[in-house]
C-alpha cells in the first residue's frame, strides 16, 4: 500500500522556504495541483517560461495565494526600457523572486531591478528578489572567466541574487558573499540528469552554500509525486545559514 503524505517526512519550515518546485507544465490547474501535492516540502513555486505563456499573470497570482513564494524565471532579456517595464508588472503581483539574464549587461539588469521594486512599491509589497542568471545549467562550454564577470555584473547593477549551477556556487560566494544562490538543475543521487549538463544533488549544493535549490522533473514527473519529494528532501541538513530572502517580502 502507498504510503500517504502523513507517512511520509515532511520537511521543516527552514528547509521549505529553501525548496524551489519548477511547475513546467501548461496547464495552471495541473501547475497547482502539483504545487499542492508536494507542499510540505516546498516553500517555493517557480514559474518559468511555459507556465506564464500559458496562463500569464494568473499562475502568480495563484500560486501566491496558495501560500507559496512564487519564483518568476523569465530570463528577462530585451532592451533596458522594455525589462523595466515588464519587471514592473511582474513585481506588482505578490511574486517574491525575478529572473533577469546577465548577459543583459548592467544597463538591462538595472533597469529590471529597478523596475521589479517599482511595481512592488505601486502595489504596497515588499521589493522582490532581482535574480541575475549567469550560465544554462544546460550550458556546458562556457568559458570559465563568464560566471565570475557576470556576479561583478550583478552586483554592479543591484541584483540581490544569482542563479547559477552548483559547481559555480563556491566562486560566487567569494566574490559576493551577501548574493541570494540559486541553483537549478538539483537531481537526487542516481536520478536521470536529463538535459542538465551540469546537476548537482541537494546536499552537494546546500554544502557549497546554495541558499535556494530548484527540483523540477526528479519531482514533478515521478508517480508518486509526493514519495519523490519526501525521498528528494530527505535528511538535509542547512548547517550554513539561513534561508534566503529574509525580508524580501511573502506571497500576497
Amino acid at each position: 500500500m502507498p504510503e500517504t503524505t502523513e507517512e511520509l517526512r515532511t520537511a521543516s519550515p527552514d528547509v521549505r522556504n529553501r525548496l524551489a518546485i519548477a511547475l513546467d507544465t501548461d496547464d495552471r490547474v495541473e501547475a497547482q495541483r502539483i504545487a499542492r501535492e508536494v507542499r510540505p516540502w516546498f516553500g517555493v513555486a517557480k514559474v518559468g517560461p511555459e507556465l506564464y505563456s500559458a496562463a500569464g499573470p494568473d499562475a502568480v497570482i495563484t500560486l501566491a495565494e496558495e501560500g507559496f513564494r512564487v519564483f518568476v524565471d523569465l530570463k528577462m532579456y530585451d532592451i533596458p526600457n522594455t525589462v523595466r517595464k515588464a519587471a514592473q508588472v511582474v513585481g506588482g503581483l505578490g511574486a517574491v523572486y525575478l529572473t533577469l539574464h546577465a548577459s543583459g549587461g548592467v544597463a538591462m539588469l538595472r533597469a529590471g531591478v529597478e523596475g521589479l521594486a517599482e511595481g512592488a512599491a505601486a502595489a504596497g509589497l515588499e521589493p522582490p528578489v532581482s535574480l541575475a542568471v549567469t550560465v544554462l545549467t544546460s550550458d556546458d562550454t562556457a568559458p570559465a572567466h563568464i560566471v565570475g564577470n557576470r556576479v561583478r555584473i550583478a552586483l554592479e547593477s543591484g541584483c540581490r541574487g544569482v542563479v547559477c549551477a552548483g559547481a559555480d556556487v563556491g566562486e560566487v560566494k567569494r566574490l559576493a558573499p551577501r548574493l541570494t544562490a540559486v541553483v537549478p538543475g538539483i537531481r537526487p543521487a542516481g536520478a536521470s540528469a536529463d538535459d542538465q549538463a551540469r546537476s548537482a544533488t541537494p546536499q552537494v549544493a546546500l554544502d557549497a552554500g546554495a541558499d535556494l535549490l530548484v527540483i523540477g522533473r526528479a519531482v514533478t514527473g515521478a508517480a508518486d509525486r509526493a514519495k519523490a519529494a519526501a525521498e528528494a528532501v530527505g535528511d538535509l541538513r542547512l548547517e550554513r545559514r539561513q534561508g534566503p530572502g529574509d525580508g524580501a517580502g511573502g506571497a500576497r
